[in-house]
Parts: structure tokens; sequence; C-alpha cells
């Protein structure tokens, strides 16, 4: 059986997941549009204003919009957040004070917050110099949140429980929802007070509710991810308790400024457009995770998630197993991208990742996830990392290749 066959036998085999997919979708932007209504969006928040960006109606209205989409009780929407490390940082330095104690319950954090923490570098001012205790729970020998240590985990001086949603640069489970609320459930239960924070990078609308609404103090994550729908040009978020977001907010601007300044750049039409359209292009991002999972599994190789397993995040690997069938890979995502297709992906380094990184990112936002990319750390065991994807229809187009490239390696 060809590529072509194989992509058309597992379109078949998924079309009811894709319609349990688009009832999701359904779901989602209702809850998107019933926000919008509710805070009274025009085209007059569009505009924006300069400067140090005082009264910025449309970016407040953004930030209750998003608020009231997550379940939150208040949001910082900023172009000026680089990227979701940089919001997970601003609210990790803005919760946590010298002396207080981080616990990461899902095992190692994603590279790029080795540094954000202090496993790596040294002298740029990490959470560790500045006198935070961290520590983190292992995954089970299966992968998988252990419960049994996390019941009896925490202390009065606990802070704060970093809980990362997406499986990152690992082999482990992405956590569902119902994972997280039980995360939080079994926090609350030994320390009321401890901050149940969850970096929801590649998570947004996967679910039908976000880990704000099932009893998460504060999330972050970034727009050229999920939220952003795909044409948000730049930024991040913070969700959450009110005072929470407005101490991360605090690291990212100053101290008494907080979430009342910075200008938004004439963004706010597509910051308000993006998060419109977010619910479909993630959903269009599940059916491809689904596909790719489907037909590589059937290929053979090693896939996480399983074919049929539901979804955590927009993220679908695959163990490949050789360095050359990584590369062959991402290659023939890039000669199947809309930018830079004429582009060879070389592994290379990378701020803030411990390894050089092989890429294919033919995106029309450098570094979007959301729309269709592929990439993966020159490590063992050579897994490949897919996601996003603006419409199925594309991520089975450039699978087709893929097949090929990897199967002549």
């Amino acid at each position: 059986m060809n590529s072509l066959e194989q992509l058309r036998q597992a379109e078949h085999s998924l079309l009811e997941i894709f319609s349990g997919i688009d009832a999701q979708v359904k779901h989602n932007l209702k809850r998107v549009l019933d926000a919008f209504r509710n805070q009274r969006v025009g085209a007059h928040h569009f505009a924006g204003v300069s400067g140090y960006g005082h009264d910025d109606l449309g970016r407040e209205t953004l930030d209750k919009v998003f608020a009231e989409v997550m379940g939150a009780e208040a949001a910082a929407v900023r172009v000026q957040f680089v990227s979701g490390t940089h919001a997970i940082a601003c609210a990790l330095f803005g919760v946590l004070r010298p002396g207080d104690e981080m616990l990461a319950v899902v095992g190692s954090p994603y590279d790029t917050l080795e540094e954000v923490i202090g496993f790596r570098g040294q002298g740029q001012g990490s959470l560790i110099e500045f006198g935070i205790k961290y520590r983190q729970l292992e995954l089970t020998p299966q992968g998988t949140v252990d419960w049994e240590a996390l019941s009896t985990s925490i202390t009065d001086r606990t802070r704060l429980v970093l809980i990362q949603r997406s499986c990152g640069y690992s082999w482990r489970p992405s956590l569902l929802i119902n994972d997280i609320e039980e995360i939080v459930h079994l926090v609350k239960q030994q320390n009321p007070h401890t901050v149940c924070f969850v970096d929801n990078c590649y998570g947004e609308f996967i679910d039908t509710q976000e880990p704000t609404h099932v009893g998460a103090d504060l999330m972050a994550g970034s727009l050229i991810k999920n939220p952003g729908g795909t044409i948000v040009t730049a930024g991040g978020y913070v969700a959450g308790r009110a005072d929470l977001v407005e101490a991360a907010a605090c690291r990212l601007t100053a101290p008494g400024i907080g979430s009342f300044g910075g200008a938004t750049f004439d963004q706010n039409r597509l910051l308000f457009q993006g998060l419109f359209l977010s619910p479909q292009m993630v959903g269009e991002a599940m059916k491809g995770t689904y596909l790719t999972g489907y037909v590589f599994d059937k290929l053979g190789y090693p896939v996480n998630p399983a074919p049929l397993a539901p979804r955590g995040d927009v993220i679908q690997a695959i163990k490949l197993g050789s360095a050359k069938k990584l590369i062959a890979f991402c290659k023939a995502i890039q000669q199947h991208s809309p930018i830079g297709s004429y582009l060879d992906p070389v592994p290379d380094a990378m701020p803030g990742y411990e390894s050089q990184v092989v890429m294919a990112g033919g995106t029309f936002i450098e570094g979007s996830t959301l729309e269709f990319s592929a990439d993966g750390p020159l490590r063992e065991p050579y897994v490949v990392y897919c996601q996003g994807g603006t419409h199925w229809t594309h991520v089975a187009i450039a699978l087709e290749a893929a097949i090929d490239a990897v199967g002549k390696v």
C-alpha cells in the first residue's frame, strides 16, 4: 500500500473522531462568542494608543473577554510577552519570593524553563539564584503522574506547584483537563494556600474547559500557539486569580505599572480576531494529530498519544529511532510548507535548548506552532514532534511526502 492509500484509509477510519472534534469546536466557539457579546466588543476596540499605553480600551476589553473565555477572574494579554516561556517566567517570578519552594509535579520541565529555574546557565538571575527552592516529582515508570507521591508532597513551604500540561520534548502523555483537576484537588487538600500554576502552552481549546475552569489559580501561554488563531504576530497571556495576574504583570512591566501599561501597536484587531478563530484552528490541528498518529502507528512506529487516544494538546510525537529519519521527516514537512519550501532544515543550537534541534517551520508567523510544523532534539531516541495545522488537509499532503522520505532512509 502506498502512502496516499494509507492516508485515505486513515481518513476514513477517523471520520467519527473528526465529527466529535467538530462538535467540540462549536461548543468552544459559542463560549468565545458569548464573551464577545457580554463585553460588547465593537470596531472601536480595534484602535490602539501609543506611548505608555494608558487607557487602552481595546486592550482592557480584550483582557476581560479572554478572562471570561478562560473561566478566570482576570487576564493580561500582551504583545510584550516574547514567548510562552517569557509569560511563564513572569508568572513564576511574580508569585515566588526568596525562601519559597516550587514543586514541579510532572517530572522535568520543558527545556526552555531549565535556565529560568536555574538547572543550566549561571549569573542570569534564575529562580534558584534568587533563593527559590526547587523540587520535582518524578513520573512513574509508565510515564504518568505519581499520584501516591503527590498526595503527600505538599508542605507549608510549597508556595507554588508547576503543572506542565504539554508533554514538551518528552514521551509522557500530555495532561487532560481531568488530570489537572485531580492535581489541583490533591494539592489544595494538603495546603489550600499553595498556588496551582499551569503551563498551558499547546493546550488551549483542546477541551471544552481550561485549567482555570477546574481550580487552577494561574496559567500562562503563548499567542503564536493556540489562542492566537494562527494570525497573531507575537505575544502571550496570563490568566487566573486577579492578584496573581497582576503580580505577573508587574514582572512584565514594573511594580506600580503592572497591567495598566503597554501599548498594543495597533494589534488589537488581530488579537480579537485570533481569539475568535482559535477554536476552529485548534480543531483542524487536532484532526491533523489524529491523522499523523494513526498513519505512523500503522507503519510500525511508536507514537504518543496513541492513535485513538484523547488529546491533551496539539502535539503528536513519533519515535523515529534515528537522526537520519528525523532530519528526513522535517525536510519533507518543510518542502510542503507555504513559506520557505526551498529551505532544508539542519540541526542547530537554539536559545534555551540543551540539545541541537532540527525544525521544519514554514509558517507565516515565525515560530508559530498552531500552523503546521515539526521539530525534535537531535538526541536519542530521535523523536519528532508534529504540531498545529491550519487545516488538516495540509497535514495530509505533507504527511504523504514525510512517509515516503522516512521510508527511503
